[in-house]
């Protein structure tokens, strides 16, 4: 049960004080937001239904036998969109991280926090998911609030409990997607069907994903948006004047007042807003926009919808909150690309670019070939020197490759230990041979050689390595 004291009057700026969800007292304010209906509303409904869908589709789709979406920390196992990515491949990861922190800035700077109402998997499951379950099993705003603050009933009894009893097997089903993301669909499938005690762990790690989804969607809610998310507080130092945010405009809307629908236009010292305080009701983080931009405005638009509807009613122009931003509020004139901005683009047009050319650059095979460690050289029999070298090869494909070395200097051979024409699929392998030169060739202690490697008779990758030997030859 939420039970809400009724808070003392608010000066102007009082929102300033304290958090939205908050009392002045410092009690937690829990939220009751109100349904929403309206254009903006249909469409994020819509985004969120497919980025749902492929969320949950990520890691059970698979291509050519691999999952679409992988994410094994433990075995160091990343796929994405079916591209496989190994510990070599870190500067790719790195930069495809400084690509998304740009990216991130760059669509802050012009759209402002409109990601965490449309595409954050936290308001798609908090908005989408969880709070149309808890409209259907408890009602309205107005019957959940009266039903937190009234005495228990065996009504209230029954629906609560049915509440959080399927909010936990939500939770249980996001965990096991979660975490089919991290161990694979074929590992995921064994930890269910499995007896329990042949996955203690795994099944610990699931209950305890389960535990978290769970605390965050059935009490922590509005919370992590406006107080654990990072990216909230980024929000304030990205913002300018010339973003496009969830914005109230208060020239048209001030000074506020009370109109019936069959009321002429408004007088001169009356704006269009008529103080219903609707945008405040529907708002999921508590907030009043009529106060401005916010840290914890996600532009969900549900404000948006809310007012519109307000205006149609009264028959007044609709986008009294809109998309804009404080200097279009102010002046009227519409959105700019700023010296900022076009900073901004550039270096990630320079980022995407690289990282573009980093992932069609990518060898089927990476290679590694060094100088075995601790190891001299040997004379053969036959009066020769021979080195010998270790190969690491990562087949980076998910098809078998044929692979064959060779030494590029006269009079060099190249002999492995073990016979090795092709590398498995998504596999790392390990190779030893020997390479020989005739003592009469080796004319200083480190001789300089290439190394080719090949796959199918075409040129992979190229190593420049050294042979040691007793520098006999003649000068």
């Amino acid at each position: 049960m939420h039970a809400n004291p009724t808070p003392p009057a608010a000066s102007p700026d009082d929102f300033r004080a304290h958090l939205p969800n908050q009392l002045t007292s410092g009690e937690r304010k829990w939220l009751y937001p109100r349904a929403t209906t309206g254009r903006y509303t249909r469409w994020r409904m819509v985004v969120a239904g497919v980025l749902l869908a492929l969320l949950i589709a990520g890691p059970f789709v698979w291509v050519d036998g691999h999952p679409l979406f992988l994410f094994n920390i433990l075995e160091r196992r990343f796929i994405l969109f079916g591209v496989p990515f190994w510990p070599q491949d870190f500067y790719l990861v790195a930069i495809g991280l400084i690509t998304s922190v740009v990216f991130i800035a760059v669509f802050t700077v012009i759209y402002g926090r409109v990601f965490c109402g449309w595409a954050c998997p936290q308001t798609i499951f908090m908005e989408g998911v969880f709070r149309t379950v808890e409209r259907w099993i408890e009602g309205d705003h107005k019957a959940r609030q009266q039903r937190d603050t009234g005495p228990w009933t065996t009504d209230k009894l029954i629906r609560k409990t049915a509440k959080h009893l399927v909010f936990f097997l939500m939770a249980f089903g996001i965990s096991n997607v979660f975490l089919a993301y991290v161990i694979g669909r074929d590992a995921w499938q064994q930890l269910i069907s499995d007896p329990p005690d042949q996955h203690a762990l795994g099944l610990l790690a699931m209950l305890v994903f389960t535990g978290v989804f769970y605390a965050v969607f059935a009490h922590l809610r509005e919370i992590v948006c406006t107080t654990i998310c990072p990216y909230g507080r980024l929000q304030s130092v990205l913002l300018d004047r010339h973003s496009l945010v969830v914005a109230y405009d208060f020239v048209r809307g001030e000074p506020r007042g009370k109109r019936r629908r069959t009321a002429p236009a408004p007088a001169p010292q009356t704006g269009d807003c008529v103080d219903c305080a609707l945008c405040v009701q529907v708002c999921p983080t508590g907030i009043d926009i009529r106060n401005g931009t916010q840290l914890e405005c996600i532009n969900c638009t549900a404000c948006m919808d809310a007012c519109d509807q307000v205006m149609t009613t009264i028959g007044r122009p609709r986008g009294l909150i809109r998309l804009d931003s404080q200097q279009g509020i102010e002046t009227g004139q519409g959105f700019r690309i700023t010296a900022r901005l076009g900073a901004y683009t550039a270096l990630l047009l320079v980022l995407l670019g690289v990282m573009t050319y980093g992932l069609l650059s990518r060898p089927d095979l990476d290679v590694t070939i060094l100088r075995a460690p601790g190891q001299l050289y040997q004379r053969t029999p036959a009066g020769q020197i021979q080195n010998l070298y270790t190969a690491d090869i990562i087949n980076k494909t998910y098809h078998t490759l044929p692979l064959t070395l060779r030494v590029d200097r006269p009079g060099a051979t190249l002999r492995l230990v073990q016979p090795l024409t092709q590398v498995l699929p998504g596999t790392l392998t390990k190779a030893l041979f020997f390479i020989t030169l005739p003592d009469t060739t080796i004319r200083q202690p480190t001789t300089p050689l290439t190394i080719d490697v090949l796959s199918d008779g075409r040129l992979v990758d190229q190593f420049n390595t050294t042979f040691t030997g007793p520098a006999t030859g003649v000068h």
